[in-house]
């Protein structure tokens, strides 16, 4: 009986897998299509342009007693003798004032840092605006790339990789397709595609569990795109919460309701990957663990390991929200309003919808992918046993 019962699931298994691959197939054309049509063949500069950056390195520090009206200042006054080690000037060494105010860099005799070079009628003047830090940052990179291939192997490997892939996207299309003025939801929906389709399988392989991990943050993507737009929508919110996003919206012209569900939806894609692969490869070696498994023990099962996954997910989705605006979640709760006023204002409204948003898209990945890789599993089961 048990046979006879997988022998009946494999042709309709294999046949969902067919089809699955063809969804997969016509996304990734119409991805493709997507991103080429909208490829933005520059990112139009607005504004000044920045003054030039050189880098140098602090020889000695003069400090001189200030002034009672500035007695907190981060450096103190006086000046600081700086050798400069690059741009035009590179090997000769300037005399600065030490930088001060909300946001200076702490310096001391030693430290290597980065310059602005500015034209006055006195001639060239420099300025201290933050500390070097490309030889600091090159050996956090070589530790985490040598920590992930040390561990994963191969897997490391083509994590490195989707890596790669992930942020050449959002560099050379996503950000750009969004300053030269394409709408910034539909430019993360194609970007997301992209990158889902790419990394998932370089980083797992094409393989039945890869493919099903494919459809359920497709259909999960999906379902959080809609969702966010319409939460939007409905509570009114504009995107702009602080300086930053409103200098965006005024000096790149770019739309910030879209820019804010452009965030949601690239923001879920991590996490929603994460669940969908987690689903599909446990389902499969819960089937090569016990091959008599039926579609709906392998579903139960899967989803009892997918409940544990998202209880813990959520709350790393709301922290890593909450971490990211915690300046001005400071702002707003000092500010001395009830509860109901807090809760109510914009900047805590768009991260409460952030959060339930890829909430929800999370718990509908679950059962999307562990529904699809059980009967895959299972087809693939009786497919053998036949």
């Amino acid at each position: 009986m048990g046979a006879h019962g997988h022998r009946r699931e494999g042709p309709a298994s294999r046949r969902e897998l067919r089809v699955g691959l063809a969804v997969v197939l016509v996304v990734g054309i119409a991805t493709l299509g997507a991103m080429i049509w909208m490829w933005p063949s520059g990112v139009p500069s607005t504004g000044e342009p920045p003054l030039p950056q050189v880098d140098g390195a602090i020889i000695e520090l003069d400090r001189e007693p200030c002034p009672e009206a500035l007695p907190d200042e981060v450096n103190g006054c006086g000046s600081a003798v700086v050798r400069l080690t690059d741009g035009p000037d590179a090997g000769s060494s300037v005399q600065v004032a030490l930088p001060n105010g909300t946001g200076a860099p702490e310096v001391e005799a030693g430290d290597d840092v980065v310059l602005v070079r500015s034209t006055t009628p006195d001639g060239e003047s420099y300025s201290i605006v933050d500390h070097q830090r490309a030889t600091g940052l090159w050996m956090v990179a070589a530790a985490f790339a040598l920590a992930l291939v040390t561990f994963g192997r191969w897997r490391g490997v083509t994590a490195l990789a989707g890596l790669g892939v992930t942020f050449a996207v959002l560099v050379f299309f996503v950000v750009p397709a969004i300053v030269a003025g394409e709408p910034p939801l539909l430019v993360a929906i194609v970007g997301s595609a992209a990158i889902m389709l790419t990394v998932l399988y370089l980083t797992h392989g094409f393989g039945a569990a890869t493919t099903v991990a494919v459809l359920g943050t497709l259909i999960s993507l999906t379902l959080t795109g809609l969702l966010s737009a319409a939460s939007v929508a409905a509570l009114h919110l504009t995107g702009v919460t602080d300086d930053l996003s409103a200098a965006v919206g005024t000096t790149q012209q770019v739309n910030t309701q879209g820019l804010l569900l452009a965030g949601i939806v690239i923001g879920s894609l991590g996490v929603l990957d994460d669940v969908t692969v987690t689903q599909a490869v446990t389902v499969t070696e819960l089937a090569r663990a016990n091959p008599l498994s039926r579609a709906g023990e392998l579903y139960r099962a899967g989803s009892r390991v997918g409940r544990a996954h998202i209880a813990s997910v959520v709350n790393t989705v709301v922290l890593a929200y909450a971490g990211s605006s915690l300046p001005l979640l400071i702002l707003v709760v000092t500010a001395g309003d009830t509860l109901r006023d807090v809760v109510t204002d914009q900047v805590i409204a768009q991260e409460i919808v952030r959060s339930a948003v890829a909430t929800l898209g999370l718990v509908a990945a679950v059962p999307v992918t562990t529904g699809l890789a059980a009967l895959v599993a299972a087809g693939e089961k009786g497919s053998r046993s036949a």
